[in-house]
């Protein structure tokens, strides 16, 4: 009885709400629209060149490397130095977003990396991104760009302590057996290893390199971006054949239909890396060996992750927007929230930063949007410190990995500290 009394009750629930939607009310109607407008820009910009790549990542991870290689550099046992020294840095090389780091923190969190390691990686992925922190100590100063490069490492590390000695408990028993097992053979020297995996996390920084110059460094190789991601793509396939004994006569036609649809469609590069990545999947599936299974877990992780994340974007997009956007909640709530130092302006900036989801890089630009509307530069810091790393979508991901509460024990540490951070911050001179 009581749960037909809850059916009944959802029912209720379900059609109130339909039946008092405000249609026709400008401002419902537009938080549609831009919920909308958000979920499809991220589909077209981020699934095909982010989130394809980094499932096919967080499959090898699974597939191709030992829980006992896994365990030794990134587990319990570990040395610390060495494990929050590689998780800490990591966004220094992949340069990733929010969501598209989801897929590898998974893959290393199963294959039983730490929980301290992991969520420091989890954190430092989109956080350090060195393109992002020279883009916010030319248009927002030095001061606050030393500042959010000093404090993302710095939390990462902080985190990722902070996480592992507050579940020490339920990891107990777990950390033991990480200690006791004995080493895995791995069939595969690591110097295949490493190369395998290097040639992919290449394609995935090429495929996604931005550059805010006409000139210098970053501009040079954006410029030769998708040259590169070709020739790792060339690489990568040569791989399959020699590595992996995927046989010549699949390969060559997924090359030549790729390379065609790429001279095809010069402007659309998501096209070839789409066909590609399908060309991928037809070579691996249903095979009975490492690369079949490399195929599973990255369908498996697909699976999981896709449809929370594109839940994710479209109740941000219904709620804050686009940039430059107003979702259901007006953008001048949030603006005269943001003035001034309180420590509940820091709070508001790195709350709301936690729920909103930045694309790399334009981050940027919206804080120097709000700057200009009075925001203090305290809570400017606590948004850059909160806001790339964290976003709705990611916590929904993060709840199906971790659970509940250690998602909700993640977010409030980085909130709060980025809510200190950006006080102090804000009560220095200048």
């Amino acid at each position: 009885m009581k749960t037909e009394i809850k059916k009944l009750a959802l029912l209720a629930s379900v059609f109130t709400g339909v039946y008092f939607l405000p249609v026709g009310v400008p401002r419902f109607d537009g938080a549609v629209f831009e919920a909308l407008e958000l979920t499809k820009w991220y589909a077209r910009e981020h699934v095909i060149l982010c989130l394809l790549p980094a499932f096919w990542i967080a499959g090898a991870i699974a597939a191709f490397l030992s829980k006992a290689a896994v365990m030794k550099h990134l587990g319990p046992g570990a040395p610390k130095v060495e494990s929050y020294g590689v998780a800490s840095v990591s966004g220094t090389i992949l340069a990733v977003c929010s969501c598209t780091v989801l897929p590898l923190f998974s893959g290393i969190y199963r294959m039983g990396a730490g929980l301290g390691p992991a969520t420091a990686f989890l954190y430092s992925g989109p956080a350090i991104n060195a393109l992002a922190i020279i883009l916010t100590a030319k248009i927002l100063g030095w001061e606050i760009g030393l500042a959010r490069a000093v404090g993302a490492v710095a939390f990462a590390l902080v985190v990722g302590g902070l996480m592992a000695w507050i579940f020490r408990n339920d990891h107990a028993e777990e950390n033991r057996r990480a200690v006791a097992m004995p080493p895995e053979e791995n069939a595969r020297p690591l110097w295949q290893t490493s190369t395998f995996f290097a040639v992919l996390v290449g394609i995935l920084v090429f495929a996604n390199w931005g550059s805010d110059k006409d000139s210098g460094f970053f501009a040079a190789v954006h410029a030769v971006k998708w040259p590169i991601t070709a020739g790792l793509a060339l690489v990568l396939a040569v791989l399959l054949r020699i590595w992996h004994r995927l046989p010549a006569w699949r390969i060559a036609p997924v090359a030549a239909v790729t390379a065609a649809v790429a001279l095809a469609f010069p402007s659309h590069p998501q096209a070839a890396v789409l066909v590609a990545t399908l060309g991928l999947a037809w070579l691996t599936a249903g095979r009975d060996d490492a690369a079949g299974e490399w195929f599973s877990e990255s369908w498996s992780n697909a699976k999981q992750i896709m449809p929370l994340l594109l839940g994710g974007v479209f109740v941000a997009g219904f709620m804050l927007g686009r940039p430059g956007h107003e979702g259901i909640i007006p953008a001048a709530w949030i603006s005269n929230l943001v003035g001034g130092n309180s420590l509940g302006a820091n709070f508001f900036a790195a709350f709301s930063g936690a729920f909103m989801y930045f694309a790399t890089l334009t981050e940027v630009p919206i804080v120097q949007g709000l700057l200009g509307s009075g925001m203090g530069k305290g809570p400017a810091l606590a948004l850059l410190l909160a806001g790339p790393a964290l976003s709705l979508p990611s916590m929904l991901v993060i709840s199906s990995i971790i659970g509940p509460r250690k998602t909700a024990v993640y977010v409030t540490l980085v909130v709060i500290l980025a809510t200190l951070t950006g006080w102090l911050f804000g009560l220095a001179p200048g």
